[in-house]
């Protein structure tokens, strides 16, 4: 249990620390229902998703009731608890918030293009 906590604490940190938005005003074409609903975004653990620039487009395939996406070249299983259900997808495609961390990503939202 405590192994499970300190885990859970460091991919926080890893998150806050990694997951910073770059947006030099290419996003400034967004509009502001779009904006407000990428803000919105939850983890299941009610951690926050980020921002419209933190999130990408992505396709993604289903296997063995898991969801999938490819991120730079190489698929990755989408953990249970980073996909958000219930919470629409004004966009219509696929978003998935991930960082990059000494060689391994972290999912940790991704809301199908089915909850559109």
């Amino acid at each position: 249990m405590i192994a499970l906590a300190r885990l859970a604490a460091v991919v926080s940190l890893v998150v806050a620390s990694d997951a910073r938005a770059v947006d030099r005003g290419q996003f400034g074409d967004v509009p502001d229902d779009i904006r407000a609903w990428f803000k919105s975004m939850r983890s299941a653990a009610g951690v926050p998703c980020c921002d419209v620039s933190d999130g990408h487009r992505t396709s993604y395939d289903i296997r063995g009731g898991a969801y999938w996406v490819p991120i730079d070249g190489v698929w990755w299983e989408v953990p249970a608890k980073a996909v958000i259900r219930n919470a629409g997808n004004p966009v219509g495609g696929a978003i998935v918030w991930y960082v990059n961390h000494r060689g391994s990503v972290v999912i940790s939202c991704f809301v199908p293009a089915d909850e559109a």
